[in-house]
């Protein structure tokens, strides 16, 4: 009897699991596609608001170019990134966005988006993710505070790149009232991609066309096919 009733238990446990296996293999199916859309939307909107579409003629959120290995570091990117290039008609790169993480967020990691424009000046930076303080650290978003619009126009010369630090450190940025190691960490991270950008600045902004953004911008500006006499009269 006993043993009767523990191969039973058994055998519901194995179902239950079985059961369960499945259903959550179906949601992630059927959600993978509705969330990497979402996910794409989400960065084109972010993108857009770096570097607007009067500015350039391409896709950006596919016209990209990998971060070398060897300042994943620097940029505080753990898995690697990519950098999305802003072009012209002609094809000459005028802008572009670099992915950043600082990870001496107070709360945690920072991850932001840094846009340079070919002069070496910013074109904007947006925080993307981040774990701060609600009505402290969190004023780097932009929809808590503007703060983070100081930094468009600016570069590794305007103000000297000794005076990029928050008042307290000697610098030129506001830091928010109660917190300091928020600012500090995103004026630091932006610094170090406006450096990073000055010692490429040659290679970057002479990226050729990737062939995946080549393919994409055909299919968005090839003539739509006209359905056959057939088609039409089905």
């Amino acid at each position: 009897m006993l043993k009767q009733s523990i191969a039973t238990n058994a055998a519901v446990l194995t179902l239950f699991a079985l059961v369960t296996a499945g259903t959550l293999a179906v949601t992630q199916i059927t959600t993978k596609e509705p969330i990497e859309r979402a996910i794409r939307q989400a960065s084109a909107k972010a993108l857009l608001e770096i570097i607007p579409l009067e500015r350039h003629s391409n896709d950006i959120l596919v016209d990209t170019y990998p971060v070398p290995k060897t300042y994943w570091s620097q940029l505080g990117l753990n898995q690697g990134g990519d950098i999305n290039l802003a072009r012209e008609e002609n094809g000459r790169i005028t802008a572009v966005i670099i992915p950043a993480v600082t990870p001496d967020g107070y709360s945690g990691p920072i991850k932001m988006l840094v846009g340079v424009n070919r002069d070496g000046t910013i074109a904007g930076v947006r925080v993307t993710s981040h774990s701060e303080t609600p009505g402290l650290g969190d004023k780097v978003d932009l929809k808590k505070s503007d703060w983070i619009l100081q930094f468009d126009g600016l570069s590794l010369q305007n103000p000297p790149s000794a005076e990029w630090k928050v008042q307290k450190d000697g610098g030129v940025f506001d830091e928010f009232t109660g917190a300091t190691i928020t600012p500090r960490a995103v004026v630091n991270e932006i610094h170090q991609v406006l450096e990073f950008i000055a010692k490429h600045h040659q290679q970057i902004f002479n990226v050729p066309v990737s062939k995946r953004a080549v393919e994409v911008e055909s299919t968005e500006h090839a003539p739509e096919k006209k359905p056959t006499m057939d088609t039409e009269q089905n």
